[in-house]
């Protein structure tokens, strides 16, 4: 799959361990729609900002996430990770604290786009919906 940044590959975002089998796994890449790729590489594009600030490797634990998957697993489809553009990451050397503080000063000084944001005890929910969400 095509690189999309310095540091980031099409499939760190689409291929995931939470896949239950290769067939899983497949469906998932054939799921992939060109606007959803377009939405993936604007969602790579604000990682990097990010990787660049911190110098650090950032794990995409989960990206995309088609609307079928989500179902299957009774979520409501409609997540933002069903259009590409939402993942769920962890910054190596840094808590999700840490890592979510700088999302939103970097969303402040307009170099990371708004959207979703969410540090759990493990990871940190980004997406690029365009407004902003925090729960």
């Amino acid at each position: 799959m095509r690189k999309l940044t310095t540091n980031f590959n099409l499939s760190e975002f689409v291929l995931n361990k939470f896949a239950k089998n290769q067939a899983e796994q497949q469906r998932v890449i054939d799921s992939l729609t060109e606007d959803i790729e377009k939405s993936i590489e604007e969602l790579a594009k604000n990682l990097q900002v990010l990787r660049d600030e911190l110098g650090a490797r950032i794990t995409v634990n989960i990206g995309f996430r088609p609307k079928w998957w989500e179902l299957l697993r009774g979520r409501s489809g409609k997540s933002q990770h069903a259009c590409g553009k939402a993942a769920d990451i962890v910054v190596n050397g840094f808590t999700p604290a840490q890592v979510a503080n700088t999302i939103e000063r970097l969303i402040a000084e307009g170099r990371m786009k708004q959207g979703g944001l969410k540090a759990y005890n493990t990871f940190v929910h980004y997406d690029i919906r365009g407004v902003r969400a925090r729960w």
